[in-house]
């Protein structure tokens, strides 16, 4: 077996605690880097462009969410694929799955373009844009849309280098896309005067460059995961299972989209245009700290994907013990920082006093189940990292659609924008719950695995 052919296996002889530190902190420091990103962004708009311009880029988030939804579909069924084949040490399929993931994301890219450029202010309306702020939404989403095919191609493949044994690489590149934004985004916000148009372009501009260094890397025929030009087609099959897999990210992504929207309505219907602005203010403090547990589940990826295939299960449920550990850290520090000193948070975002207020007091009822809620996030993305399709598509919309939605329509009958702001520890709460019942049953499961194991054995 050459070198190259051995790099995954560590993944199921390594001690669990290294592994996650190796293939969790490169991750962890590119999704922060890429909430700092987001931040940086809201904070130059707000900054530079004023409150309603805050309004205007939040409701952005529901066809950001949306683009996101169908990237996630491709690339994180793909990378899950991957990791799974990786351990079975199916290469050439695992080269299949790669070719499919580009022409997917390509397809998917140009289509949603096409279809959202067209209907860009009816989109825009129905997420809840008034005459004042819908200016500063189209500027915003115009170039956002004009790239979405990079965008789509870089997440979806710099997943693919983290999976495939390079982690650091795939941080490299989200912290090169990082750097350039943070340097270009004054630029073309203040010395070019483009306003919130400059972030977007900046943004585009600096995946661009991300993507070339991602290309780079899966272009290279020394590594053990590589494009195959000379088997380049698509494969029904293959797109099929992928899908299949990436179908609970999607959902979860779509639902979001679907809540944010009606988070809008509502705000825009209780409290107008600064309430939407507070939540758009509150939702990337927020993202910050829930980023960086997405980092954790990204480094359990494919150790929990890897070993399941393995069927290494002590090993599976050891991974996913120890990154609950973590994220609930994480999500501890979110509670603090919402608790302790929502103030100063949501000052770097705006100097507007009312914004500043609503904001503060917003951020302090979200947070308020967030001591469980990194848990409830590693257990959901845990069946995803299994390939669990169908399990991991309820979790994700127990929070989103069957408990948030119901409690955004009934609360603020009785609450105002502090019902709106209510449903979501109040759906945090619900889906925790949901969560542990369905780990148990997948504990149980296991353990039946591993007495089969060991009955196979004595068998021989």
């Amino acid at each position: 077996m050459t070198e190259e052919k051995k790099i995954p296996l560590e993944l199921g002889t390594e001690p669990i605690g290294k592994l996650l530190k190796k293939y969790a902190l490169p991750a962890i420091i590119a999704m922060t880097a890429s909430s700092l990103y987001n931040m940086v962004d809201s904070i130059f708009i707000g900054q530079g462009c004023g409150a309603l311009a805050i309004s205007g880029l939040a409701l952005t988030f529901p066809l950001m969410n949306l683009s996101s939804a169908f990237g996630t579909l491709v690339g994180v069924g793909g990378a899950t694929l991957i990791s799974v084949l990786l351990g079975q040490k199916n290469y050439d399929v695992a080269k299949k799955v790669l070719n499919n993931i580009f022409i997917m994301n390509v397809a998917i890219g140009v289509l949603f373009s096409i279809v959202s450029l067209a209907f860009l202010d009816p989109i825009l309306r129905f997420f809840g844009a008034s005459d004042a702020t819908l200016p500063f939404a189209r500027q915003y989403m115009i170039p956002i849309l004009l790239g979405n095919i990079i965008t789509h191609l870089y997440f979806g493949l710099n997943a693919i280098v983290r999976v495939s044994g390079h982690p650091k690489k795939a941080m490299y590149a989200t912290i090169l896309t990082v750097g350039l934004n943070t340097v270009l985004d004054p630029i073309f916000i203040f010395s070019f005067d483009l306003g919130i148009q400059g972030a977007a372009i900046a943004t585009i501009i600096s995946q661009t460059v991300s993507f070339v260094w991602v290309m780079h890397t899966l272009c290279d025929k020394r590594e053990f995961l590589h494009f195959d030009f000379h088997n380049f087609h698509f494969d029904g099959k293959i797109a099929l299972r992928s899908l299949s897999i990436g179908l609970a990210p999607f959902l979860m992504n779509v639902a979001a989209c679907f809540v944010v929207i009606l988070i809008n309505v509502q705000m825009k219907k209780y409290g107008g245009d600064l309430q939407i602005g507070a939540y758009g203010i509150d939702n990337r403090i927020v993202f910050l700290f829930v980023m960086i547990v997405l980092g954790l589940n990204q480094g359990m990826q494919p150790i929990a994907g890897y070993n399941y295939g393995a069927r290494l299960y002590g090993r599976t449920l050891e991974v996913m013990n120890l990154t609950i550990k973590w994220a609930s850290a994480v999500m501890a520090a979110c509670f603090a920082v919402g608790m302790f000193c929502p103030r100063a948070a949501v000052s770097l975002f705006t100097h507007d006093p009312e914004l500043i207020e609503l904001s503060a007091r917003g951020l302090r009822i979200t947070v308020i189940c967030f001591l469980l809620v990194g848990r409830q996030m590693v257990i959901t993305n845990f069946f995803q990292s299994l390939g669990l399709a169908k399990k991991a598509i309820f979790l994700s919309l127990t929070r989103q659609l069957i408990f948030l939605v119901p409690c955004l329509a009934i609360l603020p009958i009785f609450m105002g924008t502090d019902g709106v702001w209510a449903s979501l520890p109040a759906s945090d709460f619900a889906a925790i719950i949901v969560g542990e019942i369905m780990l148990a049953r997948l504990k149980r499961q296991f353990k039946v695995n591993e007495e089969n194991q060991k009955q196979e054995i004595q068998n021989i």
